[in-house]
């Protein structure tokens, strides 16, 4: 006889699955909550590498499209250097200037570049002795000053020569410029970019002064890498350190080099004071410390070949100029010594910089280069420049 199932007959089951223990369903949703974790944290350093990605892109396109007079490469590497590749760049460019270092002896040359216009005419006031040539025989004009072509009081207050400055490299040419104090005044120019903090202005020579224009130069290192000072029209970028190598005009418009000795502010009868580095000439002899190599060069030091420029004063207060490729900061020295500087300086260094430019004609005619290895064009400083420079004007 059937009968109806019991009702604890149909509950037993249902007893008995809610009796059993937990299905591991509790530890399965653990892992969720991890992966999604993980997810998370993969989805914030892919967002944050890629903000950091579009920073540093932005920043190299607005560093190679802002308004520059500078070769593409040497953008970019300046701004690897400003971005926190400084200590790459310098390995390479050291290795590159290794590779590519000069050997001693080899040919001699048979004729040096011609530089200036014509013999330097004597004038009224002083005229310096030819420079002494190292190797024998002499090429012709081998240390004989030129003129450049514009004459002030009966003479040009510009001269140039050019000779060979070390007999173990006798392919290498010095340039040398000579400037009459008596008869030219120097300015300064901040440029578009250094020092940093330059007003918006001209950073070339100004239109209403090239009537007198007698030659342009370049200046020292960017300020961050020589830690001196800059002053100029009135404006301190950079407050002046004692002990520094100093290039100043003075407001009666006579020039010099010296160690700073002041304080920080040049005071009011100076119209400006550009430094860098110690002085690499003293009292006619060579700093004893030139053998320091960072000093000389924040990423290439002392010993590295390369071109290199620097300014000094005679005895009798005239400004002397001197550029060279494949010289060291000793070298350097030497040819400012020997062209008769007392007190000299080191300017900026490597072929992107190194600019000396003189004026054959007036209203910035003629423009000539003292070296032909000298890369920028004889017009540079004409046109806005990324970096300070130095004009030359006749005095009326």
């Amino acid at each position: 006889m059937s009968h109806l199932p019991l009702l604890a007959d149909i509950d037993a089951p249902d007893r008995g699955r809610r009796s059993l223990p937990p299905r591991p369903a509790v530890a399965g949703r653990s892992r969720p909550a991890s992966h999604s974790l993980r997810f998370r944290l993969r989805r914030i350093a892919a967002f944050t590498l890629l903000i950091l990605v579009a920073a540093t892109v932005f920043s190299l396109y607005s560093a190679l499209e802002a308004p520059s007079n500078s070769p593409f490469g040497i953008r970019l590497v300046e701004w690897l250097r400003d971005n926190g590749a400084a200590g790459v760049v310098s390995e390479v460019e050291s290795l590159y200037y290794s590779w590519n270092a000069p050997s001693t002896g080899g040919r001699r040359l048979s004729s040096l570049p011609s530089v200036g216009i014509a013999a330097a005419a004597r004038s009224r006031g002083y005229t310096p002795p030819a420079i002494a040539p190292l190797i024998q025989p002499a090429l012709s004009g081998e240390g004989r000053w030129h003129g450049t072509g514009l004459s002030v009081g009966g003479g040009s207050p510009v001269l140039v020569a050019t000779f060979r400055p070390d007999p173990n490299y006798p392919q290498m040419v010095a340039g040398v410029a000579w400037i009459d104090s008596s008869r030219a005044w120097l300015q300064l120019y901040p440029g578009r970019y250094e020092p940093p903090g330059s007003a918006a202005g001209a950073a070339h020579v100004p239109a209403q002064l090239r009537g007198r224009l007698l030659a342009t130069f370049n200046s020292g290192f960017k300020l961050e890498d020589n830690r001196g000072g800059f002053v100029a029209f009135g404006h301190t970028y950079a407050p002046l350190a004692a002990g520094q190598a100093t290039f100043i005009r003075y407001r009666d418009g006579t020039a010099d080099v010296r160690a700073w000795s002041g304080g920080p502010q040049p005071g009011a009868n100076v119209e400006f004071a550009r430094q860098n580095l110690p002085l690499i000439v003293d009292g006619g002899r060579l700093n004893p410390n030139l053998s320091d190599g960072p000093q000389w060069g924040a990423t290439l030091g002392n010993a590295v070949r390369v071109w290199r420029s620097g300014v000094g004063v005679d005895a009798h207060g005239n400004i002397l100029y001197a550029g060279a490729d494949l010289q060291t900061a000793t070298s350097l020295a030497k040819i400012l010594q020997r062209a008769g500087a007392v007190r000299a300086m080191e300017l900026d260094i490597n072929s992107e910089w190194v600019t000396f430019n003189f004026f054959s004609a007036w209203g910035a005619g003629g423009a000539q280069k003292l070296l032909p290895g000298m890369t920028r064009d004889p017009t540079r400083y004409l046109t806005p420049d990324d970096r300070d420079f130095f004009a030359v004007y006749a005095r009326r």
